[in-house]
């Protein structure tokens, strides 16, 4: 990796990008591996196809006035070559003059069964504004990894609308993360724009992979409450994220003091626990709450679609039931032909690893809540969600 990334930096201009990725399948080779696949891309100066097909072989240059200025003992991409031989993998590469380079790397690793630390976070919701598609695209996918809702933008004027938008519901974005360097409006022009609109209460982050210290007083200024240093992997999410929960709940817990009636709102709650059904209703009735409950997933079901449309406001789904579980009653509901198929559906379950919360997301659920119910959190997700009437904050 660290050849084909210096590589990568040596031969792409100022200007130009270099992506890495990573995915994992499962393995041909059983379920003790993992099939990996590494791929590093860039929009340098690219590759003949003669050169391409002795990339790999000792002492091998392209030779060319593009080439020259570089250093290189052309040793690199045949000791790489090696290095994956020996693994059993395979590497390949596409590549066009003046268009770039592709390295594709693939390996089955023996799978690594100890589970590491959960990375989870409360289900805030964040905004992630950078003018690189796939970062924001990969930060999106980090953030809903660790329990996150993210929404993404490529530019500080549009950002600055969604904000304000929020702002104007009563649903702000509870963390902001901003790219410094942006066309058009760059990061700290943004973030003053930000505050002018929506106020001191959300926490901005600037995003960048260049100093921090040469910018800090000109962002402090504008209101930006910290930095997070790119590439933002999972880890840097977390922990640099971890540090506002506090502040959260916080924040949470006086929202839903000055205003937690919810009079009138009807929840659906499948839940096949007699026990976990009763200390729901016990938890969710003093806040004016509407409660029916379904025994299991199938219930559920039949419970929605005999209902008026619109009756219920939002579902609380547990997921390990029997005659169908809830991942099953949540693509049933959402199969109906009825306008309120699109109900709010939030997972309800002891299983908060990041794999749930993935999987939740991919039933399309809207949120998912960790047994044992955290009051504040739930309401604040269900605040979030439900529409607004005039009987409760919505």
């Amino acid at each position: 990796m660290i050849n084909l990334l210096s590589n990568a930096l040596k031969f792409t201009p100022a200007g130009g990008q270099i992506h890495v990725t990573l995915s994992q399948e499962p393995s041909p080779k059983g379920e003790g591996y993992i099939r990996t696949h590494f791929s590093v891309e860039d929009t340098g100066i690219g590759m003949s196809p003669e050169f391409q097909s002795r990339i790999f072989e000792s002492f091998v240059r392209e030779d060319n006035k593009r080439v020259h200025k570089t250093e290189g003992s052309g040793l690199g991409m045949a000791i790489t070559k090696h290095i994956v031989d020996a693994m059993d993998g395979t590497i390949e590469v596409q590549s066009e003059l003046n268009k770039g380079s592709q390295f594709h790397v693939t390996l089955d690793l023996e799978r690594f069964e100890e589970r590491e630390e959960e990375m989870l976070l409360p289900a805030w919701d964040i905004l992630v504004v950078d003018d690189d598609e796939r970062l924001c695209i990969s930060a999106a996918d980090a953030l809903q990894e660790i329990g996150l809702r993210a929404d993404w933008t490529l530019d500080g004027s549009s950002a600055v609308e969604m904000a304000e938008r929020r702002h104007a519901e009563a649903r702000d974005y509870h963390i902001v993360l901003l790219d410094w360097q942006m066309p058009g409006m760059d990061g700290i022009e943004t973030a003053r724009r930000m505050r002018e609109k929506i106020g001191e209460d959300v926490p901005i982050l600037i995003i960048s992979a260049y100093d921090w210290s040469s910018i800090e007083a000109e962002a402090r200024a504008t209101g930006v409450s910290g930095f997070l240093s790119k590439p933002l992997f999972k880890s840097t999410l977390y922990y640099g994220l971890s540090r506002f929960k506090e502040g959260a709940e916080a924040k949470n817990e006086a929202d839903q003091k000055a205003g937690a009636d919810y009079t009138g709102r009807r929840l659906l709650i499948a839940e096949d626990n007699e026990l976990n059904w009763e200390i729901a209703r016990e938890l969710l009735a003093p806040y004016g709450f509407e409660l029916t409950w379904a025994e299991n997933g199938r219930i559920c079901l039949e419970k929605f679609q005999v209902s008026e449309p619109g009756w219920y406001d939002a579902v609380l789904m547990d997921l390990r039931m029997p005659m169908m579980d809830g991942y099953e009653a949540t693509r049933a509901i959402r199969a109906c032909d009825r306008p309120d198929a699109d109900i709010p559906i939030i997972a309800m379950t002891a299983d908060a690893f990041s794999e749930d919360i993935q999987r939740c997301i991919q039933c399309v659920m809207n949120a998912h809540a960790a047994k044992p119910l955290d009051m504040r959190e739930l309401l604040r997700t269900l605040q979030g969600l439900m529409s607004p009437t005039a009987n409760g904050p919505g």
